[in-house]
């Protein structure tokens, strides 16, 4: 069985996936612009018992937003990265990508909500690319 460990940037969450993942979406509604501050979410699907937090899950707050059937978020309280947390219909796990420690085995699936990416996503594309800030 294949295991992910993941943390949020200040260390304090840490937390355990096993199992595969079932589904990689970058997902670009106008709900995960807002909460990343930045063109799309990348969240991860698992099993809903894929989940075992190591430590610091007293550090970690679910926001579940009212008129969204569906959309919710967890966090570090300490740092404010996001976490994975489970579906409001328990059917899965989401897991950001970005807070794994390894690369996940499972490819992007799709891009979903495309048609609300934000406005500068497909010129940013084509931008130069630095290995690290520019001018370093």
């Amino acid at each position: 069985m294949t295991t992910y460990e993941g943390g949020c940037l200040c260390g304090q969450v840490r937390y355990r996936i096993s199992g595969p993942f079932h589904q990689f979406h970058l997902c670009h509604c106008s709900r995960c612009q807002r909460f990343s501050g930045t063109a799309h979410a990348a969240n991860l699907i698992a099993a809903a018992d894929a989940l075992e937090w190591l430590q610091g899950q007293d550090q970690v707050r679910r926001f579940d937003l009212p008129e969204a059937k569906s959309f919710s978020r967890a966090f570090c309280v300490q740092c404010g990265s996001m976490v994975p947390h489970e579906k409001r219909d328990g059917s899965g796990v989401i897991v950001p990508a970005g807070g794994l420690d390894q690369t996940p085995d499972l490819d992007p699936n799709d891009h979903i909500f495309y048609a609300d990416r934000a406005g500068w996503y497909d010129t940013g594309l084509g931008a130069k690319k630095y290995d690290g800030p520019p001018g370093a």
